[in-house]
């Protein structure tokens, strides 16, 4: 284990329209190949029509369906004595964030739909309210940490 302290955590500049970092960093995730203008372009339209269909503000719907869709707990594999345990952990802001923004990017390409901006929107709404594929992602992870609640004692 090295000795030298731990790097400084290098924060994205927030984006231009809503001045907010956890938004940068969720364009940055949609991104592919560096074409960052496109993962923009995405996810800025996705926003302008959930304004439309809901006619809230899409950034507070945004909000809602990540807090949705962030896990409390997970499971992390553990060896001890030559048998893995499924250890519950608790998930830290920085962890949650990416893991719900991760979830809700590959539940919107799974869904089925002409355009990702359309299957994005309807994620996102859907997630907000609760229902989406990503929600269900969370809770199935909660389950996984609550039925594995014995090896706690696990822990690291």
């Amino acid at each position: 284990m090295s000795r030298r302290s731990k790097p400084a955590k290098r924060l994205p500049a927030a984006d231009p329209v809503y001045n907010s970092v956890d938004i940068s960093k969720f364009i940055n995730r949609i991104m592919r190949r560096g074409k960052k203008s496109i993962a923009e372009k995405i996810f800025y339209t996705s926003m302008t029509k959930i304004e439309e269909r809901t006619g809230e503000k899409a950034l507070e719907i945004f909000q809602k369906a990540v807090s949705n869709a962030t896990p409390l707990l997970e499971v992390k594999a553990r060896r001890i004595g030559g048998s893995t345990y499924q250890v519950p952990i608790e998930v830290k802001a920085d962890r949650g964030f990416a893991l719900s923004s991760s979830w809700l990017i590959e539940s919107a390409k799974k869904r089925s739909g002409k355009s990702f901006t359309d299957k994005l929107t309807n994620e996102l709404i859907d997630a907000s309210n609760g229902s989406g594929s990503a929600c269900k992602k969370r809770e199935d992870t909660h389950k996984m940490a609550e039925a594995n609640k014995a090896f706690a004692h696990y822990r690291y």
